[in-house]
């Protein structure tokens, strides 16, 4: 309370009030650094830049607050269920933190009109805003630290808007979102028992395996056949979000099933090379001094085929956890 009297007197002597006051209207206080703010809301696509001339983004900050709302979140939700299993905890912080609820979020508090991107990012970019949010929490913790985001997490956003009570409750089919998917995204997915045991109490235990394309994804153990694949997709989705390898290995073994079922649609192996798989060689690619058209045409491929790579982890995160 005294912090914030003493910000809004020295906000008096500013000329520049409406940002603070806007800010003010979301956070609940006054920015110290405004400059941090304002960059969590700038999308990579604003094409703004520091006075050095360096691109000014969110992405840094995203990442930040990324790790800071699953610390506070998952802070809030120890204290708010006292007793219960830490799977019950982590599903209900999941449940907080999936970018569903992050976007809804955001447009509650009036962040999207307040985020800066090109125009055809803010029009097909369901995940903007839940990623400007995250920017957002990063930017308190750097200007307030800790307790300033767990104050602004209850007070602000969980209190109005969050019933942790029915988010708790709230059922996830974990499988059916995979399959929902798998099929979107045209990736084959298979259901393997792999395993049957018994407990101490001679309680039947079933141990299921996903595959990706045949590569080894999730594995859940369950007293159920239904629980067991249940907890694999869980960890499958959680993998494809969180996972580049994985993905990457995926993406091979689709695209060699598809040139191998399609191979008349294929050009001559001697007109093609080998274009970029991850954003490690993407970024590669763009920092070579010169170009041929043909090599801007790969880099353009390589480009487009990261950002499919983005959209389908993007696509994995809205699936987990979403209702």
């Amino acid at each position: 309370m005294f912090d914030n009297i003493t910000d809004r007197i020295r906000l008096l002597f500013r000329k520049d009030k409406e940002p603070y006051l806007c800010f003010y209207k979301i956070l609940g206080f006054y920015p110290r650094n405004i400059e941090v703010y304002q960059q969590a809301l700038l999308h990579k696509s604003s094409a703004v830049k520091s006075e050095k001339g360096r691109p000014l983004n969110n992405e840094r900050l995203e990442f930040l607050g990324d790790a800071i709302l699953d610390a506070v979140v998952a802070d809030i939700v120890y204290k708010r269920f006292e007793g219960k299993r830490e799977g019950f905890l982590t599903n209900t912080r999941s449940k907080i933190v999936q970018r569903e609820t992050l976007n809804h979020i955001a447009v509650k508090i009036g962040l999207d009109k307040l985020i800066k991107s090109a125009p055809r990012q803010s029009s097909h970019n369901s995940y903007l805003c839940g990623n400007a949010f995250e920017a957002l929490v990063g930017a308190i913790y750097l200007d307030r630290g800790y307790d300033a985001c767990m104050t602004f997490m209850e007070e602000r956003i969980i209190a109005p808007y969050l019933n942790l009570e029915k988010v708790s409750r709230k059922e996830v089919n974990f499988k059916s979102k995979l399959i929902e998917w798998s099929q979107k995204n045209k990736f084959q997915v298979t259901f393997e028992l792999t395993g049957q045991s018994v407990d101490e109490d001679q309680n039947p235990i079933f141990d299921t395996v996903i595959r990706v394309e045949d590569v080894p994804a999730g594995h859940g153990t369950g007293y159920s056949k239904k629980e067991s694949q249940q907890e694999a997709a869980r960890e499958t989705l959680a993998k494809i979000k969180n996972d580049p390898k994985f993905i990457d290995a995926i993406f091979a073994v689709k695209a060699e099933r598809e040139q191998a079922a399609s191979p008349a649609e294929q050009p001559p192996a001697e007109a093609t090379k080998p274009i970029a798989k991850t954003l490690q060689e993407v970024k590669r690619q763009e920092l070579k001094p010169t170009a041929t058209t043909q090599d801007t045409e790969e880099d353009l491929s390589a480009s487009q085929h990261y950002e499919d790579m983005e959209r389908i982890i993007s696509e994995a995160e809205e699936a987990a956890f979403a209702n």
